[in-house]
């Protein structure tokens, strides 16, 4: 069943207003909607400290697709740059460049990228 997080944390707020027990909550609406829906101790923490905000907290950091746009332009204009390179100039980690090249089917053969696919 498709349901939004949001909807879910809701149901939760309203058990966690009855009293309930988060592991038997998380039970019962993992049994309405499936399993691994919900892990409700997360919830049931932070609405016990005053936090009743359910929607999700803004992130940091630039968008994802922004990333891979600015990594492919550099690849295409330099096909020896390098990941460490790259990765202090968006300043982000190795790591991401080397998870987006591989997942674009980029392979550095013999100091030069270049597509696999």
């Amino acid at each position: 069943m498709d349901i939004s997080k949001e909807k879910i944390r809701h149901i939760l707020q309203v058990f966690f207003d009855k009293g309930e027990n988060a592991s038997q909550v998380a039970e019962n609406v993992n049994s309405v909607y499936g399993p691994d829906t919900v892990t409700a101790n997360h919830w049931f923490r932070r609405f016990r400290s005053g936090n009743f905000d359910v929607k999700d907290t803004p992130r940091s950091g630039r968008p994802i697709v922004e990333n891979i746009d600015k990594i492919m332009e550099m690849i295409e204009s330099d096909r020896h740059v390098s990941t460490v390179s790259i990765a202090k100039e968006l300043n982000i980690e190795q790591k991401t460049v080397w998870n987006h090249l591989n997942k674009a089917g980029y392979k550095k053969k013999l100091d030069v990228w270049g597509a696999t696919r």
